[in-house]
């Protein structure tokens, strides 16, 4: 079993910066590969990035170029440093991990979530 708690959700003007923070428990975190999505109210969840046990990285068109996903290990720690924001990128964030399977894309390939954390990004 893997809990997963994000942080560092909050507000920001378009163009500023943010990172959100995925704290997960468990002995065996580097071998999870874990991801970021994001849902607006009425709407599916959608693919963020992901990261491999190894820090193989993987980006939705979308965020291309402006956010980073990295973990640590040692800590148990996956990041997403969310920069250039934009008003569009306002939703709730979602921390998940999966240890088996290949999909990086489908909600429904990942075992386990986060609470979510909300970005406001002002314009």
């Amino acid at each position: 079993q893997v809990q997963l708690v994000e942080s560092g959700g909050g507000l920001a003007q378009a163009g500023g910066s943010l990172r959100l923070s995925c704290a997960a428990s468990g002995r065996t975190f580097s071998s999870y590969a874990m991801g970021w999505f994001r849902q607006a109210p009425g709407k599916e969840r959608e693919f963020v990035a992901g990261i491999s046990g190894g820090g193989t990285t993987y980006y939705a068109d979308s965020v291309k170029g402006r956010f980073t996903i990295s973990r640590d290990n040692a800590k148990n720690t996956v990041y997403l440093q969310m920069n250039s924001l934009k008003p569009e990128d306002t939703v709730v964030y979602y921390c998940t991990a999966r240890q088996f399977g290949s999909n990086w894309f489908l909600p429904t390939s990942y075992n386990y979530w986060g609470q979510g954390t909300q970005v406001t990004v002002s314009s």
